[in-house]
């Protein structure tokens, strides 16, 4: 196995969890609760402003130029993803001056801080491991949502979530990141390759308790 299948194996009963999670259950039958989905939008904002950081470090930690400009486009990329998080702020009557005033939820802290850390202190392809458990698994779960429920994606609210992760450029740029880090690790060690291993599934275990944060309004 390559190592983004080593990953994937490796944390694949937590991402099960994410399916049968009733914050994303409720998004599949359209029955969350809006106020549950705007906490969750506004702490989701907050964290892609550090997750897109993690892509300017790795511009500097890059060792190649295709490595950095991969990284520099994806702080575009990471710009039109924050677009659509502010179509449902604005749907929510969330206003610029509240998400200036609110705290990080102590979990969204704990796992910005991680991927930082990992980004600062590690290489590329370690930083391709942490990236990489938010932006697949989004796809995982939207893909899911709409093996489950087909008219999901109709739904008034929450339609345009699903279609935004499960839109066939999301799911490419997913792949080039995925090609570029299974590249990158063709010439690690064993133990270098667990670790990248270990880093996934950390952030897999924090994706999780996001939910659970959003679900139970944990701050």
């Amino acid at each position: 196995m390559n190592i983004s299948e080593k990953m994937l194996a490796a944390a694949a009963e937590i991402w099960q969890e994410y399916t049968s999670h009733p914050f994303v259950q409720g998004i599949q039958d359209g029955t969350l609760d809006r106020e549950k989905f705007r906490y969750y939008i506004i702490q989701d904002y907050l964290y892609l402003e550090d997750y897109a950081k993690i892509f300017a470090i790795g511009v500097a930690k890059a060792k190649s130029l295709e490595t950095a400009n991969l990284f520099a486009k994806y702080i575009g990329v990471m710009n039109g993803e924050l677009d659509i998080h502010k179509c449902y702020l604005a749907k929510l009557g969330v206003t610029q001056s509240e998400i200036k005033t609110t705290s990080r939820a102590l979990n969204n802290l704990s796992y910005t801080s991680y991927m930082l850390r990992v980004a600062y202190e590690e290489g590329e392809t370690e930083i391709f491991a942490a990236i990489l458990a938010c932006a697949c698994s989004y796809e995982f779960i939207a893909k899911n949502i709409v093996k489950n429920n087909p008219s999901a994606i109709n739904d008034e609210f929450y339609g345009d979530w699903i279609k935004g992760y499960i839109s066939p450029s999301y799911s490419s740029e997913n792949d080039v990141m995925i090609k570029q880090m299974n590249r990158l690790s063709t010439e690690c060690t064993e133990k270098q390759l667990q670790h990248l291993v270990d880093i996934f599934v950390t952030c897999s275990r924090y994706e999780l308790d996001f939910w659970e944060m959003a679900w139970n309004l944990i701050e």
